[in-house]
């Protein structure tokens, strides 16, 4: 797996608010944490949480600013754009944290205080 070319799917992904094929991303009994958040366990509670919250945003936009690698597990310090319901643009960075088992994510730690998302 190219990481580069990983980490771009995973932001095409999730731009275009494709909250099955984000799901299958991360293992059948896989972990995802949104900031604070309490965690989410297993595939399908997963793909309910994050389409919950693609229904809040209009749009979203990833970059990648930089990542780094090591032993089965991913860092990607990135910068999101989102575009609200009313229209206004909110940029935010990001840290996100990929615990992998083979090609897919085992852990998925989101680090962002995304409140000026919801001010």
């Amino acid at each position: 797996m190219e990481t580069k070319n990983f980490l771009e799917n995973v932001s095409s992904i999730i731009d275009s608010k494709d909250s099955k094929r984000f799901s299958e991303l991360i293992t059948e009994d896989g972990v995802f944490r949104f900031g604070n958040a309490e965690e989410v366990k297993g595939r399908k509670a997963i793909e309910e949480t994050v389409e919950a919250f693609f229904k809040i945003i209009k749009a979203c936009k990833h970059e990648i600013l930089n990542f780094w690698e090591k032993e089965g597990s991913i860092v990607w310090e990135g910068k999101v754009t989102y575009t609200r319901a009313d229209d206004k643009v909110v940029s935010v960075n990001f840290a996100n944290i990929f615990y992998m088992k083979g090609e897919l994510i085992e852990k998925y730690y989101i680090f962002i205080d995304n409140s000026p998302l919801f001010a």
